[in-house]
């Protein structure tokens, strides 16, 4: 298989980056904006995912049900999602059609934010809200992380509150967009069977005309509060346990060996805590995970019990991320880089997962790693790597937190 990397910088700021692949027989899109909950203020917290469901209410060309049937007309699979950091807008079709699923998500990116869609459309997200609330673990990870980052951004909640939604204003909105959805702030990835020259000259028909706005971001990491937080719930009757601990940055390169480590800690299969916890039945539920942000990162350590039992296994939970390094042999190293290539590899196999790696990579990074250079940086992790990485940022939480049955 043969990928050649592409790239193209319209005079207005705006990145087309793409990997094409002339055997692929599919070929994929996605628009991804550099803003998130992070970027907010906090009486707008939300907004950003508010935003992405307003891009399918309609514009100033298509309404929604028009935008539905374009992409049905044309086969299209397409979704959107916001985190902390990005919002991205996606479509996957056949080769042939890729132009179509083109030109209806650049279309979307200039919504029509109309003041009747708006009001309708906070009832929509009130329920999302009202329905992450009924899952314990998002109800306890939403309190932690505000435990763990305070007053900043990435303590934000992605969906927002109910009061932040019920009180945000539309103008408040439609300047945010204005803000933050600007050309220089937006990356567009295309991957698989693609003619590039094409879809740059399309890109640029439907979106020369967007403005720059200088959109910026403050990466700097945030200092860590250590806290601790317990909730009662009447409705649960196990125990969820979660701690978070700074980790590397998403630019750091040490994230290859977080990312060998958290593996090694939390495979659900054959992880340290699987051993320590989950078979010997002290714990329902058992992981550790790492994911970098824009200059930090966290550590997550999870797991869910008998409520008799919390204690114990919150012990044991901490004590055994804590000394996996320190215990790790090269066979456990080996056999944990082949999983993680694996499981890189088949994210990657499809013009999909390639899009979204590397409309991912160019909005953190600005620069392209090949999937091979990044197995390459992968394989290249050493026991040295690991136990560093885990020196430098330990396993032992900061902000704690701990639901329950009332």
């Amino acid at each position: 298989m043969t990928v050649t990397f592409e790239r193209a910088t319209l005079a207005n700021g705006l990145t087309v980056v793409a990997e094409v692949d002339d055997a692929a027989h599919s070929a994929a899109c996605g628009f991804f904006v550099k803003t998130g909950a992070r970027d907010e203020p906090a009486e707008l917290m939300g907004v950003s995912h508010f935003l992405e469901h307003m891009m399918f209410k309609g514009t100033a060309t298509r309404s929604a049900e028009e935008i539905n049937r374009a992409f049905d007309d044309i086969g299209a699979r397409h979704n959107a999602y916001t985190t902390s950091e990005i919002t991205c807008f996606h479509a996957q079709t056949l080769p042939e059609r890729l132009g179509e699923a083109v030109e209806v998500l650049a279309d979307m990116l200039r919504p029509a934010l109309r003041e009747e869609d708006f009001s309708l459309e906070k009832n929509v997200i009130l329920e999302e809200i009202a329905m992450y609330a009924d899952q314990p673990f998002w109800a306890l990870y939403e309190r932690v992380c505000e435990a763990r980052y305070g007053g900043h951004g990435l303590g934000h909640r992605v969906l927002g509150t109910p009061e932040t939604i019920r009180a945000m204003p539309v103008d408040a909105m439609r300047e945010y967009f204005r803000a933050r959805y600007s050309a220089d702030n937006t990356v567009v990835a295309l991957a698989g069977r693609v003619n590039f020259e094409e879809q740059v000259r399309r890109i640029e028909s439907m979106c020369g005309g967007w403005a720059r706005a200088g959109a910026g971001r403050d990466a700097s990491a945030p200092g860590s509060r250590p806290e601790g937080i317990e909730v009662e719930d009447e409705g649960v009757s196990r125990c969820y346990l979660l701690g978070l601990a700074p980790a590397p940055a998403a630019q750091d390169e040490a994230r290859y060996a977080a990312s060998v480590l958290a593996s090694a800690i939390g495979d659900p299969d054959s992880g340290v805590l699987h051993w320590a916890l989950v078979e010997p039945g002290l714990a329902d539920e058992a992981h550790c995970s790492f994911e970098g942000h824009d200059g930090c990162g966290d550590w997550a350590l999870y797991a869910t019990c008998d409520p008799a039992r919390a204690d114990e296994v919150w012990r044991v939970l901490v004590e055994s991320a804590a000394g996996a390094a320190s215990s790790m042999t090269e066979d456990d190293l080996v056999r944990v880089k082949a999983k993680a290539a694996t499981a890189v590899t088949l994210a990657g196999e499809r013009p999909g997962g390639r899009m979204q790696r590397l409309g991912r990579l160019w909005a953190y990074f600005g620069e392209y790693r090949s999937l091979d250079e990044e197995l390459g940086r992968l394989e290249a992790v050493t026991l040295g790597d690991v136990r560093e990485v885990a020196t430098r940022w330990p396993l032992t939480p900061v902000a704690q937190g701990r639901l329950g049955p009332g």
